[in-house]
């Protein structure tokens, strides 16, 4: 997937190859481990403030696969381009057929002008607004700091949207397909109270960020992903952390990302947050090759990323997990 070898020569990351713990828990022990009783109260879209914000266990089921690779790209594979060929030939085009200049160039109408803005929001997030006039219902890709997701304005060409903020200059540029659109940026100080990992990946490949907070098991309270309604409060307070999924899974071939956030410069206890990435075998993935990125926020404001390719068993696994255990660093948190 190209966008993902592109994120990683922006991040400017060095190649590495990493051992991934990485096991499938079968449908079975899946059921248990992530159905109906692990999923509370499962919610579309999870917001961190209602005032700002919108938008089996044993070991015979745990089956070892191979067919894992994990790295990052410090920069694009060249692509040699021949310097003769017989089959070629070089003309020069005539003046009539040269871009035109400036001068003949129609400026774009005043009532089209794309304009976007940023503002700080509870927890270190950031509400992004789009005014697009002329670009009603159109698919865009917000962008900020290595991460990308896929958005779709409204009937009217507007986007409203929360971002948690990787960066404490925060820039997020939103390009439409064609090349338009616009930058805007804000500084968020309150960054450096929070940890973030993300994990980002395209179309349904299934991914899915999970936290078990401080010894916590799945299904039960600090078990924190995308399925279950989010404490938006209790992070606020340093009790819990949160987790918030981008990208609109409406469009075709989306870009797509979860963001968990835990609130480590005012954690309420000190402990250990068990962080995994996992991927459910559905019709979508089963038998194909999935890819994905992390990023993980480091001392010093540096993006940590690392790229990850996935065979996905074939279809009789549907309902399978498979669960990597490694791609992402788990977090040490003490009480403030």
């Amino acid at each position: 997937m190209r966008h993902i070898k592109e994120i990683a020569t922006a991040v400017g990351t060095l190649a590495i190859a990493v051992g991934v713990g990485f096991v499938m828990q079968s449908s079975e022990a899946a059921k248990e481990r992530y159905g109906e009783a692990a999923r509370p109260s499962a919610v579309a879209a999870p917001t961190p403030d209602d005032e700002q914000l919108s938008g089996t266990s044993s070991a015979d089921v745990l089956l070892e696969v191979q067919e894992i690779e994990l790295t990052s790209a410090s920069e694009a594979m060249p692509v040699p381009v021949p310097q003769t060929d017989r089959g070629v030939h070089r003309v020069s085009a005539p003046a009539s057929a040269k871009m035109p200049d400036a001068s003949d160039v129609l400026p774009r109408a005043e009532s089209c002008r794309i304009v976007a803005d940023a503002q700080n929001a509870p927890a270190a997030m950031v509400a992004l607004t789009l005014a697009a006039p002329c670009a009603a219902n159109e698919r865009l890709t917000v962008h900020h700091n290595g991460m990308m997701f896929t958005e779709t304005t409204n009937a009217t060409g507007s986007l409203n949207v929360i971002v948690p903020a990787l960066t404490e200059q925060a820039v997020f540029i939103m390009a439409f397909s064609n090349g338009d659109g616009a930058v805007a940026q804000t500084t968020v100080p309150e960054l450096e109270r929070y940890d973030r990992t993300t994990i980002q990946w395209r179309g349904r490949a299934g991914f899915e960020l999970h936290a078990r907070e401080f010894g916590a098991d799945y299904g039960q309270d600090g078990h924190v992903w995308s399925g279950i309604a989010q404490n938006a409060e209790g992070m606020t307070q340093g009790n819990n952390g949160y987790i918030m999924r981008l990208g609109d899974t409406q469009s075709a071939e989306p870009l797509m990302a979860e963001v968990y956030t835990f609130p480590s410069g005012i954690s309420a206890q000190d402990g250990t947050i068990d962080l995994s990435v996992e991927a459910e075998v559905t019709e979508s993935n089963c038998g194909l090759e999935v890819e994905a990125q992390s990023l993980e926020m480091m001392d010093g404001g540096v993006i940590k990323t690392q790229d990850l390719t996935l065979a996905v068993p074939g279809c009789d696994a549907i309902g399978s997990f498979l669960v990597l255990n490694n791609l992402v660093a788990d977090l040490k948190v003490a009480s403030n």
